[in-house]
This record gives C-alpha cells, sequence and structure tokens, in this order.
C-alpha cells in the first residue's frame, strides 16, 4: 500500500532515520512511538510529501489516495465549513469546481463538458458529498448551523474538528494524523476511536494519548536508533511487554525456555482481556497474530517520578462550602460543596477547563472566589501543579541545579552532589543538570516541576493537565507513580488512561452546580443517570 524505501534523513550532523526500509498494508493502523526528538512528526511530513528525505523514496500503490491531518488551523479561513470538508478529497472538490464554474458562466458549449463531468462526479459518489461531510460535522460536535459559516468564524476547537472531518472525508486509503485528539473532548475522542477502529484502510497516527493507541491501534511503529520497527499489538501490550523483555534480559541466570514460557503466559493474558475489551472489534483480531519473538526490551528512559509524603494526614482533608466563580458574565461553577476523604483519587472535570483551572488556583490559594469559603485539614500538605508554570522560570539564568535547589527541604538536598543524582533520575542527566531554565522544552519544565513537588513530600497532589507536553515514557512514570502514591489526588486531564487508572472519584463542575460520584471514570462516563443529569447541569 504505502513503501518506505532507503529513507534516510540527516540534519547537519544529526541522523535522524538511516536506511530505513518498511512497509504500511492496508487494514492495519500504525501507531507511530518514539522519544522525543526522535522523528515521529518529521516522519509523517516524509510520508505526506510535505518534506523530503535527504535520500531515498516514498511511494503510495496506484490510484490510491491519501489525506492528512492539516496542523494549519488557518489555511481555510476564507472558505464555508461544509466546503472546507469535501476539500479533503480533492479529485472530487476539483470536478465539483469545474461543475460549478461551468454553470456560473452556463452556455450551450459548456453543456456537454458539464454532462461529462457530471458521470464522474456520480462515479465519485459526488451527489452524497455533502450529506457525507454534514454526518462528519455532526458526529464531531460541529451543529448544523455552522455548516455554512466561514471557517475564520470558529473557535479554536471548532477547526479542530473540522480539519479533521476533512482529513476522514471520502474513506481515504492512507490516512495520516498528528495528535488527532488534541483539543477533542472525551465524547469526541471515543466517537473517533470508534471510527478508525472499525476503519478498513491503512491508518499511520503519532499520539500521546495511550487509551486512543490502544483504542484503534493494530501495530506500535517504534522509532529507535535511526529505524523504524514495526511490532503487532497495541501500545499496552509494547509497553508491558518490553518492561517484561527488559526484565528477563537482566536475569542473566534464567532459561531460554522458562523466559519463553513467561513470554507466551503474557501473551495468553493480555490476549484474554482484549477480548474481554468493549473496544474489542475487527481490528483486535491482530492478538492473534502476536509472536513471542517480536517481544524485545525498549531503549526508553523513564523518569523515576515518586512521590511520598513526609506524614500521613488526618481523616479531615478539605471541606469545600458554596463555593462560586464566574469571569466576565460566564459561570464557571457555583454553590459548590466538598468534602474530600482520606485517600481519595479525584478526577475533576467540567466541559469547560477554565472551570478546572479557576477551582485549583481558589483552592491553593492564588485566585479569590467570588463566594464561599474552603478548609484544608491541620495536617495536610499541598504540592501544586498549574496549568501555567511561567512565573517558576522568569529567572532564566538560573541552571537546573540551582533552580531544584530553591526547593530543598534539607541541608543534604541543598548539596549539589544530591541535586545532580535527582536530576539524573528525572532524565537530566551529566551536562543537561546544567541547562538554564530559559531554554527548556514544554516537556522539561513540567519535569523540572514534578521535581518541586517531589521536593515537597506533601500528602495532597493538585495537578492541572499534568500530562500536557511529556512524552509517552514520562505519562506513564507518572501515571504508575499517581496509582501507587498513598496520599490525597486532585488532578484533571485530557489523557483517558490516566483518568480511568488513577480516579477512584469523579467530580464534575457545572455552571449549574457539580456532579459527584464514587467511581472510576468509565464508569461515571457510562453512567445513564449520569448522562441525563450532565445534560440538565449544562442547560
Amino acid at each position: 500500500m504505502l513503501t518506505v524505501s532507503n529513507l534516510s534523513v540527516q540534519f547537519g550532523k544529526r541522523i535522524l532515520f538511516d536506511e530505513v526500509n518498511t512497509k504500511f498494508v492496508q487494514g492495519n493502523c500504525y501507531g507511530i512511538i518514539g522519544a522525543n526528538g526522535a522523528g515521529k512528526s518529521t516522519f509523517l511530513k516524509i510520508l505526506s510529501g510535505q518534506m523530503d528525505p535527504t535520500s531515498g523514496s516514498i511511494s503510495l500503490e496506484s490510484g490510491k489516495r491519501m489525506s492528512v491531518l492539516s496542523q494549519d488551523h488557518y489555511a481555510f479561513d476564507e472558505y464555508p465549513v461544509l466546503e472546507t470538508v469535501v476539500m479533503g478529497n480533492k479529485e472530487l472538490y476539483k470536478v465539483k469546481s469545474e461543475i460549478d464554474a461551468l454553470y456560473a458562466d452556463y452556455s450551450d458549449e459548456n453543456a456537454e463538458k458539464i454532462g461529462e463531468l457530471q458521470v464522474v462526479f456520480e462515479e465519485m459518489n459526488g451527489w452524497n458529498a455533502d450529506s457525507d461531510a454534514a454526518a462528519l460535522l455532526s458526529n464531531l460536535g460541529i451543529k448544523e448551523e455552522l455548516h455554512y459559516s466561514l471557517m475564520k468564524d470558529l473557535d479554536g476547537k471548532q477547526k479542530v474538528r473540522v480539519l479533521l472531518a476533512q482529513a476522514l472525508f471520502g474513506s481515504p486509503d492512507v490516512l495520516i494524523m498528528d495528535e488527532p485528539t488534541n483539543d477533542l473532548d472525551f465524547e469526541t475522542i471515543s466517537w473517533l476511536e470508534n471510527f478508525l477502529a472499525n476503519y478498513e484502510n491503512t491508518v499511520i497516527v503519532v499520539s500521546h494519548d495511550r487509551h486512543f493507541l490502544d483504542a484503534v491501534c493494530t501495530h506500535i511503529s517504534d522509532i529507535d536508533f535511526g529505524k523504524i520497527n514495526h511490532y503487532s499489538g497495541n501500545y499496552t501490550f509494547w509497553y508491558e511487554s518490553s518492561q517484561l523483555a527488559a526484565k528477563q534480559r537482566a536475569q542473566q541466570n534464567k532459561k531460554a525456555e522458562d523466559k519463553k514460557k513467561e513470554l507466551e503466559e503474557f501473551i495468553r493474558r493480555f490476549s484474554a482481556n482484549v477480548a474481554k475489551s468493549k473496544q474489542a472489534t475487527s481490528r483486535k483480531k491482530m492478538i492473534e497474530k502476536l509472536n513471542v519473538e517480536e517481544i524485545k526490551p525498549s531503549s526508553r528512559r523513564y523518569p523515576a517520578i515518586i512521590f511520598k509524603a513526609e506524614r500521613e494526614a488526618g481523616d479531615q482533608i478539605l471541606n469545600v462550602e458554596n463555593l462560586s466563580k464566574s469571569s466576565e458574565g460566564e459561570i464557571y461553577f457555583k454553590d459548590v460543596d466538598i468534602n474530600l476523604a482520606k485517600g481519595d483519587k479525584v478526577a475533576v472535570i467540567s466541559k469547560n477547563s477554565k472551570a478546572v483551572t479557576s477551582f485549583f488556583q481558589i483552592i491553593t490559594g492564588n485566585e479569590k472566589a467570588d463566594s464561599g469559603k474552603y478548609d484544608w485539614g491541620v495536617t495536610t500538605t499541598q504540592a501544586y501543579l498549574p496549568l501555567d508554570n511561567s512565573s517558576f522560570f522568569q529567572d532564566g539564568n538560573l541552571n537546573l541545579v540551582d533552580w531544584l535547589r530553591q526547593y530543598a527541604q534539607t541541608e543534604e538536598e541543598r548539596e549539589e552532589v544530591f541535586l545532580r543524582g535527582f536530576l539524573g533520575k528525572m532524565i537530566f542527566s551529566g551536562e543537561e543538570a546544567l541547562k538554564k531554565s530559559n531554554v527548556l522544552s514544554g516537556g522539561e519544565k513540567v519535569r523540572c516541576m514534578l521535581s518541586r513537588m517531589m521536593m515537597k513530600r506533601a500528602n495532597i497532589l493538585i495537578l492541572d493537565e499534568p500530562t500536557n507536553h511529556l512524552d509517552l515514557e514520562s505519562i506513564q512514570a507518572l501515571n504508575n507513580s499517581l496509582i501507587n502514591f498513598d496520599g490525597t489526588v486532585l488532578f484533571t486531564t485530557h489523557d483517558h488512561e490516566f483518568a480511568q487508572t488513577v480516579a477512584n472519584r469523579i467530580i464534575e463542575l457545572t455552571p449549574n452546580g457539580i456532579i459527584d460520584r464514587q467511581a472510576t471514570f468509565d464508569d461515571y462516563l457510562d453512567d445513564s443517570k449520569v448522562k441525563e443529569l450532565r445534560e440538565k447541569m449544562y442547560e
């Protein structure tokens, strides 16, 4: 279907890809993974023809059509929404435009040409184009009254959905998407997961959303050491099997036969779990193809994120009474009453992300509520990861050792040997620990902020979109750490897997009060009574 031959990419002295040969075949969904800087987005640009390789070639099977999720949110600003979606099928749109132009300048001479084009248009199922595009838009949450608006009149999140509909339109033979779940809510992501899980053509996707990769992928394509290797299975299978293989590699004395039996048992357990999953679809037949020989240890480095509380909190954690907040006439939440119990791990959600950020800012003393009050238990200590961390990096001349020293609790922690060791565990090893804070990437800043939180040894953790900017390795490490943390956690996230595996309680903030349930995230979303209540609360 799509063939990569002798592909090499080099920037200066840095070799990103070295003589890569691989194929992407019909019916499979490939999740492209790799460490930050490995070249995931670059590889997609080369596959889609947006960038030329240093050497080698990409060939798409003759007669097949490729579609790419656009990253330029302003490219179609002067076009109506519905037309923008139809433009996803370039050949169909070209024929449609020719017909429209000939009708606009109609003459007897044009009539024959119009007739010929209409035959082609019908063969391309063109007469259903507008209705198909409208159906896609509706499924992605773009209301019918917006279908004839200009793209420039939509907000950023609406544009993302229209561009996604454009990529999906007309069932392309090869669909290429870079971070398709960005700026989508959980309901829309769920629709996209189900759509792609049953998609019969080829999908190639980069995503940091592990639940999404698990739901849609038949293969994981790992970029490592300048090569790309395909592994049957979804992300969880790749992650767990690579961890198992790494553990086995460390067990020098274990017999090869025993190792093989352990791997085979792992595959059997994984296959059984997937078969029971509600996400099991025709795509999940990939489990039948899992092979022990494919399982190899990963070279990935995972940060050592470990939260330990200095003291255990008492029974009184947090009491919130009649808390309300609005801004510029928009009600974020009102009449919020919450009593947190010891050990609660709460996913705080809302259709308005500003509401959750404002709530966290209020209970951490960084913002004032319109009304109401909150009280932390006297034995509690809080560590907060805010959505915007820019204020913590205003002194850009500090290197990371000195930056982290600001948050040391003891004399030992202020010593350079301790700080460099700590940073090394957070993947800032060697000279990286001396980087200036003003040159850090978004992901590196979040790892610094998590280091700061760990140094505080608090028994309450508050995290606002902690997975933003992090790579899959850091997300996995943070996820595992919060699962194992003995204290209380308040967090919000767009990462479905994160919410499902960490939270034991869901609190949803709405303009008309809150919904509060002791439940896992999936159980909350699937609860019919909650669905009815959510509709009323957002009216």
